[in-house]
């Protein structure tokens, strides 16, 4: 038995591997949830305070980024002290953004509550920290469906929430909608107990990987080939779905959709990102990682391309959220599985976590730039196409990565 096999048998039998997978995807879904929806309050909070969309847009472009810096140094602390401390403290901070970001008159309140505390918040309790328990917590035969289905309940998270934040924001307003977010976000903290972590090094790993530093397996990592073009590949999908989750539903407006339709798009990439997010937790094991990512970049730049190129209508919309739902979050399974084939479980969460910043980078800047762009020539159409040139570029960028462990010396015997 393993250590932390060790550590449930302690516990008690209650923290199966269902129960752990099920109390995960909870999180997932709660966390995930209400963040997809923020594109929904871009118009009503900006017509309310007679806001540009570029003050929206920088505040939620900071929680991007302050998610991606404090997502390596969240889970540098998970691995080293436990993950329960870190999901609590995430799971507070987002709650204070919610409420905050309901009580924002000012652009600095706004960047403050929606960037800073919201960012920070997910940093700690987000769905990668979720990813890191199951490849500590569960045994091997497990990990891969667990992996997809936790990566899932972020989208089915975003299918619940995001009709559900419309029709609060049209009957409520967006001040209620913001408060019952809040309080929902309050559930991730007994449902965090689940993915109790043990401090120290993760079960299973040779003792030699055991004492392996913070400060060597971030050289070792970044002295890797395939763990960098891993990374530089990972920019472009924060770059495309945060300029999605964040302008589409402004954008669907402006081309005349009924902003319920919107709320049914984005509803879409949530569903048929389940359906992704699961098939390529099972296609993983199957065919080389590095082609799956490829292969999701390359359908990703065509369907954008194919998007604008034709009259926005209902169907095509919700086409387009179909087929962006079905590679929605499906690079993230391939991408956490490639790093625990690098390097192992002792620092998956750290390095993944370096992964998840440049996927964060990328969410700043299309946001950021998203409003920008708007707020100079009223549309949108620059950052559509540079999405179309960084998925062509991801998509060639993965092909070289060696899917192997690292080389790692191994001790002679005197």
């Amino acid at each position: 038995m393993t250590a932390e096999g060790d550590l449930r048998a302690a516990a008690g039998n209650w923290r199966t591997p269902l129960v752990i997978i099920i109390c995960g995807c909870l999180i997932g879904m709660l966390t995930f949830g209400p963040r997809s929806t923020f594109g929904f309050f871009l118009q009503p909070m900006s017509r309310e305070f007679a806001w540009g969309r570029d003050v929206f847009g920088l505040a939620v472009a900071i929680q991007n980024l302050l998610w991606g810096i404090g997502q390596p140094i969240s889970g540098a602390i998970a691995d080293r002290f436990g993950l329960l401390r870190v999901m609590c403290v995430g799971a507070l901070l987002y709650a204070a953004g919610l409420f905050m970001m309901r009580y924002a008159a000012t652009p600095l309140s706004l960047d403050i509550g929606a960037g800073v505390l919201i960012g920070f918040g997910l940093s700690g309790c987000s769905f990668n920290l979720v990813l890191s328990a199951f490849g500590k917590l569960l045994p091997p035969e497990w990990r891969g469906i667990a992996l997809g289905a936790g990566t899932a309940a972020g989208s089915f998270g975003q299918f619940v929430f995001a009709p559900f934040g419309v029709a609060l924001i049209d009957n409520f307003g967006w001040q209620q909608a913001l408060i019952v977010f809040a309080l929902l976000m309050l559930l991730v903290l007994p449902l965090s107990l689940a993915l109790t972590t043990r401090n120290g090094p993760a079960a299973g790993i040779a003792a030699a990987q055991d004492q392996q530093s913070f400060r060597q397996a971030l050289a070792e990592a970044f002295g890797h080939r395939s763990y960098v073009l891993l990374v530089l590949g990972f920019f472009t999908c924060g770059f495309q779905l945060a300029f999605i989750t964040v302008h589409l539903p402004a954008y669907l407006v402006d081309r005349g959709i009924p902003v319920t339709t919107g709320g049914w798009v984005v509803a879409a990439i949530g569903l048929f990102n389940i359906i992704g997010s699961l098939g390529v937790g099972w296609l993983q094991t199957r065919l080389p990682k590095r082609y799956i990512l490829s292969t999701i970049y390359f359908v990703r730049a065509l369907s954008i391309i194919a998007f604008i190129s034709f009259p926005i209508t209902t169907f095509s919309a919700i086409a387009f959220g179909v087929i962006t739902g079905l590679t929605w979050l499906s690079t993230v399974p391939p991408t956490s599985s490639l790093v625990a084939l690098m390097f192992g479980a002792r620092w998956l969460a750290t390095l993944y976590g370096f992964a998840f910043f440049s996927h964060q980078v990328g969410g700043f800047l299309g946001v950021w730039l998203g409003s920008i762009v708007f707020e100079q020539f009223g549309s949108y159409t620059a950052i559509w196409w540079l999405s179309v040139l960084f998925g062509l570029l991801s998509a060639l960028i993965n092909l070289p990565i060696v899917e192997a462990p690292v080389a790692r010396a191994v001790a002679q015997p005197a």
